[in-house]
């Protein structure tokens, strides 16, 4: 028997709608999409009539419709929690985007939302679902490089004003809208990989977090974090909008009997280096990027659709948003006292 399709809505039609979540859900057999929402309604109806929906001005009048079943929620950060809520309360499940929330506080309201209204909350973290992070994985369950001991791990780019739809005066650069630059955009990508990579939460912080280069805007442009593990393992995190030309988006992670490079070769983008002087070199694709070429299928769109229809909780949930968020607070916390911090989980 075939599967019911999903009903659809994307609120917010800016370049992560455009370019990620309505391809993904057209190219879905299970989902239609029924409405794209943007207060810019040309946005909003360019999608409509590209993907044979309709287009709207303000989600309100979206989150009633009763053949829509589910959200997108594409939205500038600081309207991730209100709309998600919004959306739980109508009884639709949600996908958000990263970062979840812009407090902790906002955080767990969006998940006793949906716990309250019985319906998924997934939050937009894809890097964890890519290939060569899903082996390197693997790889370090397997104790192939041993006991953790360090690590680093960086995404950097020369910026959002050349993918954001408004570009250099767009929300991105607007502290009001977007609560943090580099670090809600690219670093909590970073932490949520980290925490899943390892298994274990990162539990200590300390941070510098700064507008230091781009001529637009109040938020930060670059981070350079150091964390520490629950079992004592140490590392970095750096987040940029100032990398000139092109991207990094490598992750290294060092245990005693060996180190595992991540994303590193465009050729083999898992490669081990043990101790005993043996490679291991593993083909298993390379990341998305905003580069022309780099917009693969992120697999958030897949796995969400999955969960609604086999009623199974997603893995990347509210609280997983909300704990890789809590390392990004932390880290701005670290950054204005000075001192290093607690992560609250």
């Amino acid at each position: 028997m075939a599967k019911k399709k999903i009903g659809v809505a994307i609120i917010g039609s800016g370049s992560i709608a455009t370019y990620r979540h309505a391809p993904e859900y057209a190219a879905h057999p299970n989902v239609e999409i029924i409405a794209f929402v943007d207060p810019v309604i040309e946005r909003a109806e360019k999608l409509a009539k590209k993907y044979d929906a309709k287009a709207f001005r303000s989600h309100e009048e979206v989150l009633q419709l009763k053949n829509v079943d589910a959200v997108s929620v594409c939205t500038p950060n600081v309207y991730h929690a209100p709309i998600t809520i919004e959306a739980l309360k109508a009884g639709k499940h949600v996908l958000c985007e990263k970062p979840m929330a812009t407090s902790d506080k906002e955080a767990r309201e969006m998940i006793k939302a949906a716990e309250k209204a019985g319906k998924f909350l997934m939050i937009g973290h894809n890097q964890r679902l890519a290939p060569l992070h899903i082996k390197a994985k693997q790889l370090i369950k397997e104790g192939v490089i041993g006991k953790v001991i360090t690590f680093k791990t960086s995404f950097c780019h020369p910026g959002p004003e050349s993918w954001s739809i408004e570009g250099p005066t767009g929300w991105f650069f607007d502290k009001k809208k977007a609560f943090v630059g580099s670090m809600g955009d690219l670093g909590v990508h970073k932490a949520d990989l980290l925490r899943w990579l390892l298994g274990e939460e990162i539990v200590e912080v300390a941070a510098m977090v700064d507008h230091l280069e781009k001529p637009m805007g109040d938020v930060d442009d670059n981070a350079v974090c150091i964390l520490r593990t629950e079992s004592g393992a140490i590392g970095t995190l750096t987040a940029s909008w100032t990398h000139y030309p092109g991207e990094d988006n490598a992750t290294y992670v060092y245990g005693t009997l060996g180190q595992i490079r991540i994303g590193t070769d465009p050729r083999f983008s898992v490669i081990v280096h043990l101790k005993n002087k043996e490679k291991q070199f593993y083909e298993v694709g390379a990341l998305q990027t905003n580069e022309e070429g780099g917009q693969s299928d992120s697999g958030v769109i897949r796995a969400f659709v999955e969960s609604i229809l086999t009623n199974t909780p997603p893995e990347i949930n509210g609280e997983e948003g909300r704990r890789a968020l809590a390392i990004i607070l932390a880290c701005l916390k670290s950054s204005e006292t000075k001192k290093f911090e607690k992560v609250e989980i």
